[in-house]
Formats: C-alpha cells, structure tokens, sequence
C-alpha cells in the first residue's frame, strides 16, 4: 500500500468555457495544493464529457482551451502532473473491473443519474449511469489518497471508498481509501437565479460569467444580475440571495471577509454595489485573460504539456493497473 506518501487527485472536464464558480470552487484550490503537496495530478477528463453529447472539434479545441485556462491561473506542471485521461487508457480498462464490483441499485440513487437522465428523456446512456465508476477509477489508479472536493461531490467519493474497501476486502489491502479535502468556498451561485449554482450549462447566457469574459460582458451580466427591492448592502443568503451572491463574489475576488465586504458597502445602494463587484472581478482576471490568449496561440506548446503528462501519469498507472491484473486473475 502506497501509505508513505499523500497524493492528490482531480480531474476537470473540458466543456466549454470556465467561470468563476470553477475558478473559486476548484481551481484556486488546486493552485494552492500543488505547493503544499508533492505529488499531484490533474487531469482534463475528457472520457467523462462522453456523456453528453460533443461535436469532435469542438471536443479538441475545449480540450485545448482548458489546459490553457488552467496554465494561466497558476497550475504549473513542473509541480504537479497535468494530463489529459484518455491519453492514459488505464482509466477505462480500470473502470471496467470496478464496475464488476458496483450494483446498479448503487448507481441508481446518484441525483445527478435521476436529473440528467430526466433532462434526456429518460434516455441516459450506459456512459451517463456509469460515469461515477469511472470517477473512481481515475483516482484509485493511482493510488490516491486526498481528493478536493465540493459538497455536491461528497456522495461520488463515498462511492470510490466504498470501492476501495470491496477490492481490498476481496483482493487483499491493495488500494488506500481516499479522504476527502472539503472545499472551504462559499458555491457562487448564478447571476440570473440565485438560487441555483453557477453553471457551464445554464440555459440562461447571462447566468454564468466565465473566465475569458470581456470587461463590457463582465459588466451587462452584473448589470442584468438578479437582486431585489431593497437598495442596502447586506448578506442574508436566505432572504437575500442575490445580493449575497455577489457579496460572496466579490469577497472571494478581493480576498476580503464577507463583513468587510458588507462594512465596505454601508451607504451604497446594489446598484452602485454591482459596479463595484464588476470593476473587481475584472481587475481579477485581466491578467489571466490576457496569458489564456497567449497560450492559445500556442497549440503545440499545449499538446507538449499534455504528451509530457501523460507520460509520466502512465508511468505511475501502468505498475499498479499490471497488479491489478494479478490480483483479479488475468495473470
């Protein structure tokens, strides 16, 4: 068992672009991790966006936007393994003898199963049902032992420990029963309904604001955000979901508290409060806007990281998949 060293891993997939609940919520965590943490991967899980349906080159060029979104917030591969999942076939072949471990009923009671499958007629794909197994593929393959991870995500690495536990009882103590590290920031929720969380796949354009966003785009979405008829500052998520929405942004672009936000605003009606959050998100991300572009001129020098990647993420996955393979009985 690999218990003499901590090792994180994360995935992210590649659809379209990233915005600020992905920036908040994962990135800025994973920028911090590879500093604390020696040995890190992760991975753009392209065999995940599978399951829903993508155009090839549009797939491609996603693949190739995110490594460099991820370049430009600070993720650097001389610290951590950047790497893309289908790159490394292990993940699949893993997921395959895992699955074999896995009831349906399991699978069944994921509410992110009962919400897509109802959102596609009730005619979710075999990828869709499975995709938790293979969530925990990519983490057990490399013996992992930390995962970051958001509340909605809690249930998902139950499933991968429950996974590692069934191998281990079965095959012998083989892999470690991963840990979650609980993201500590606040979920930022949409700008047109503050009751739901920031999403790629908001059907409302102005809901989510992105990373590579305009200054004009950063401010007509402010502008056009869902608040209320009191005009003060304040936060109460509850009653106030909106404003506290972007009282929430704003402290988490500045790195101030949610009372210093509030006590910043006494006297300022939310009018005036969404130039302000506005003015600071794009102060935020200008530079990383601008190193995003750069990168993305540079499709080879982002193939090179990839490939550079892989390789050495397969060097890690191809001795404990060849055990796995003894173990089970292939050989």
């Amino acid at each position: 068992m690999n218990s003499h060293m901590d090792r994180i891993f994360s995935g992210i997939q590649p659809t379209g672009k990233l915005h600020l609940g992905n920036y908040f919520g994962a990135i800025q965590n994973w920028v911090k991790l590879q500093e604390e943490y020696s040995s890190m991967l992760y991975s753009i899980v392209d065999l995940h966006a599978l399951t829903v349906p993508q155009e090839p080159e549009i797939l491609r060029q996603n693949i190739l936007n995110t490594t460099a979104t991820l370049l430009a917030c600070g993720i650097n591969p001389e610290k951590c393994l950047l790497f893309q999942q289908s790159q490394v076939p292990e993940h699949a072949e893993l997921s395959w003898i895992l699955g074999c471990l896995t009831s349906m009923p399991r699978l069944q009671c994921f509410p992110q199963w009962k919400v897509k499958n109802a959102s596609q007629n009730y005619e979710g794909t075999v990828g869709l049902f499975t995709y938790p197994v293979l969530q925990a593929a990519d983490i057990l393959l490399y013996k992992s032992t930390h995962v970051p991870v958001g509340e909605d995500q809690v249930q998902h690495l139950e499933l991968t420990r429950d996974i590692a536990q069934h191998f281990n009882k079965k095959y012998g103590n083989f892999f470690p029963v991963p840990k979650a590290i609980l993201s500590t920031t606040k979920k930022v929720k949409s700008l047109r309904d503050p009751t739901a969380k920031m999403s790629k796949s908001d059907p409302q354009k102005l809901g989510a604001l992105n990373v590579t966003d305009s200054p004009e785009e950063i401010v007509l979405k402010f502008r056009k955000a869902v608040t209320d008829f009191t005009s003060e500052v304040t936060y109460d998520p509850d009653s106030r979901p909106g404003v506290s929405n972007m009282v929430a942004i704003h402290a988490a672009v500045t790195g101030l508290s949610i009372k210093e936000v509030v006590h910043q605003c006494v006297g300022l009606d939310t009018a005036h409060f969404k130039g302000v959050v506005a003015e600071a998100v794009i102060q935020k991300f200008a530079p990383i806007r601008t190193e995003i572009k750069r990168l993305q001129e540079d499709k080879s020098h982002l193939q090179k990281v990839l490939q550079a990647g892989a390789e050495k993420a397969k060097e890690l996955a191809a001795p404990v998949y060849q055990e796995v393979r003894r173990v089970v009985g292939f050989h």
